[in-house]
């Protein structure tokens, strides 16, 4: 979050560093093939193992890890993105040098292969899990201390002294803020002083700032201008937290058009590699699960059709990302036309939130009370997801009528692609209201990584063997 002139070596170390761990795990990987007794017999000539493979490792290494910004201190701040970073990074380079060692040295030992894959993966995940101690450490004695000072003390410039607050171990410290306004002088907020008034900038500075962060409103523009040319005699870094932060759905992109500086206050909260990751997760385990589960699905199909009369595949519509209208598919549940009834089973609980899901509905057939009670009537939505229309976890796809009724902070959940599962049916289900719904999406896509994904389709295996909440 916060670039200072160490950065440059602190990276450079860091990249000296695996690439150094790397090389010893392929090292130690042919001293346990030569010398372990698993595989068949070889000789140093047959295990075909020459120091061109060092240069080859490096290389693969050191042009993954920069590409996939594995050094970049704004995409591995916090530990678990830095874990998801540093797996994606040495699972590509494996997968890159298995293709390089197929057309070059095929017939290098794949047990040693092996070795080497297991004893990276150990060396730089725990070389960097220690790394992250030590500073951790280091940064609470403040060995390499960064005093910042926050100009403005209203709701951005809060959220960035929590901030600072939260990342302190790294040798950050909040020395206070700066306001114009009499009611925050003498208040603290983050465990920070507010000073005194905007004048006193200059006299803090001199004394006990290394950084000034300027939070302050867009109307404070002529201010911050007077400001920052009052501070350009200072040896001091400074930055602006832009006002029209508080615009975006979840964390605003900036990005240079030629000289003119943008901010994305409604991009795609899931972007980047993460993006790229989630949609051949999604393709992988919608393609594997329609190649297993097509005998039940046509099984269903039948039972629908011989059960009550209307179409098998119930085609709707519902709000997706970025607010777009698609055609969900599920496996008709109700009478045919559920939908000119549902005005009537709609009610509206003591908080004057709508719920549209009730366990006596009359709109669901026999068969549909069997298929929805074991979420079998979800599995069309397969398709939703090779469409790119809908992913396997993520918030509810939910009904233009209801959406109509949201307030302004629901539609935050927009925020990504709607899943086949997610956060709000492992927790609950059903059994919530709608508005509980939105506040576990919206836990979900501020805390999304591949591996919560993971975690949430293998607890909806035992929520829908267990039926609970479903209805």
């Amino acid at each position: 979050m916060f670039r200072h002139q160490e950065d440059a070596n602190f990276v450079i170390f860091e990249y000296v560093s695996d690439i150094f761990l790397t090389c010893v795990a392929l090292y130690l990987a042919y001293l346990a093939r030569s010398f372990l007794p698993y595989g068949k017999t070889i000789t140093p000539v047959t295990l075909h193992f020459t120091p061109a493979l060092y240069i080859t490792v490096a290389a693969i290494w050191t042009i993954v890890f920069f590409m996939l910004n594995v050094y970049d201190a704004r995409h591995t701040l916090r530990a678990v993105d830095e874990l998801q970073s540093l797996l994606l990074a040495i699972a590509l380079s494996v997968f890159v040098f298995a293709g390089v060692l197929y057309v070059s040295y095929r017939d290098l030992s794949r047990l040693l292969f092996f070795y080497f894959v297991v004893a990276d993966f150990i060396f730089l995940i725990g070389y960097r899990w220690s790394l992250r101690m030590a500073l951790r450490w280091a940064g609470a004695r403040k060995l390499s201390l960064r005093r910042i000072l926050v100009i403005g003390a209203g709701n951005v410039g809060q959220a960035v002294g929590q901030r600072i607050q939260e990342e302190a171990w790294t040798g950050l410290e909040l020395v206070g803020y700066l306001d114009d306004d009499p009611d925050k002088i003498g208040q603290s907020y983050a465990g920070a002083p507010v000073l005194g008034p905007l004048s006193m900038a200059a006299s803090v500075v001199q004394k006990q700032a290394d950084e000034v962060i300027f939070a302050l409103p867009l109307r404070a523009h002529e201010t911050l201008r007077s400001l920052i040319g009052a501070l350009q005699e200072y040896p001091v870094q400074v930055r602006v937290v832009p006002d029209v932060l508080d615009l975006a759905l979840f964390r605003a992109s900036m990005e240079d058009w030629d000289g003119i500086p943008l901010i994305g206050l409604r991009d795609p909260a899931i972007s980047g590699i993460n993006r790229i990751v989630k949609r051949v997760f999604d393709l992988v385990v919608a393609t594997v699960s329609l190649l297993v589960l097509w005998p039940i699905m046509l099984v269903v199909a039948v039972a629908i059709k011989l059960d009550s009369p209307g179409p098998v595949i119930l085609k709707q519509q519902r709000v997706g990302e970025n607010g777009r209208l698609f055609t969900v598919y599920k496996f008709r549940s109700m009478v045919q036309d559920a939908d000119k009834y549902l005005a009537l089973v709609m009610r509206e609980n003591e908080d004057g939130q709508i719920v549209h899901k009730h366990r006596d509905d009359p709109r669901i057939t026999r068969v549909g009370r069997v298929i929805r009670r074991t979420s079998i009537d979800e599995l069309a939505q397969l398709f939703n997801v090779l469409k790119g229309e809908m992913s396997m976890v993520g918030p509810r796809p939910e009904l233009p009528l209801i959406v109509a009724h949201y307030e302004s902070w629901q539609r935050k959940r927009f925020a990504v692609p709607p899943g086949i599962t997610g956060w709000w049916q492992v927790s609950g289900r059903s059994d919530k209201p709608m508005h509980l719904n939105t506040e576990d999406d919206l836990y979900y896509i501020s805390h999304y990584s591949p591996l919560l994904d993971l975690q949430i389709l293998w607890r909806t295996i035992g929520v829908v063997l267990k039926g609970k909440g479903a209805y």
